[in-house]
């Protein structure tokens, strides 16, 4: 018995030595930028540039709301967060200015 240590893989669902691991290529992480350029990241803050409709909710939000703990998607232009009194709440980037 080796004395290595190993790390669970998730995308294949093995374990495999850390040291194999280690040497794997990165994944492919989705950058995700707002309005003005800057790079997003889980648990940013943002503001709202622009008053939007939210469909289904009967809500208006209006340019300069601040938005808290975002959480990115896998999608480039897409963020996912939480807001009073709606709940899945998905926002374009292109919306958004990070705080």
């Amino acid at each position: 018995m080796s004395d290595e240590d190993y790390v669970y893989d998730e995308a294949s669902g093995e374990w495999v030595p850390a040291s194999q691991a280690a040497a794997a290529p990165a994944e492919d992480v989705v950058e995700v930028r707002d309005s003005v350029g800057n790079v997003l990241a889980d648990g940013d803050q943002v503001t709202l540039i622009k008053d939007l409709t939210v469909k289904g909710a009967g809500q208006t939000l209006k340019r300069g709301t601040l938005i808290k703990s975002i959480r990115l998607t896998g999608d480039s232009q897409e963020i996912d967060c939480k807001f009073d009194g709606i709940k899945g709440l998905v926002l374009r980037a292109e919306f958004v200015r990070k705080r």
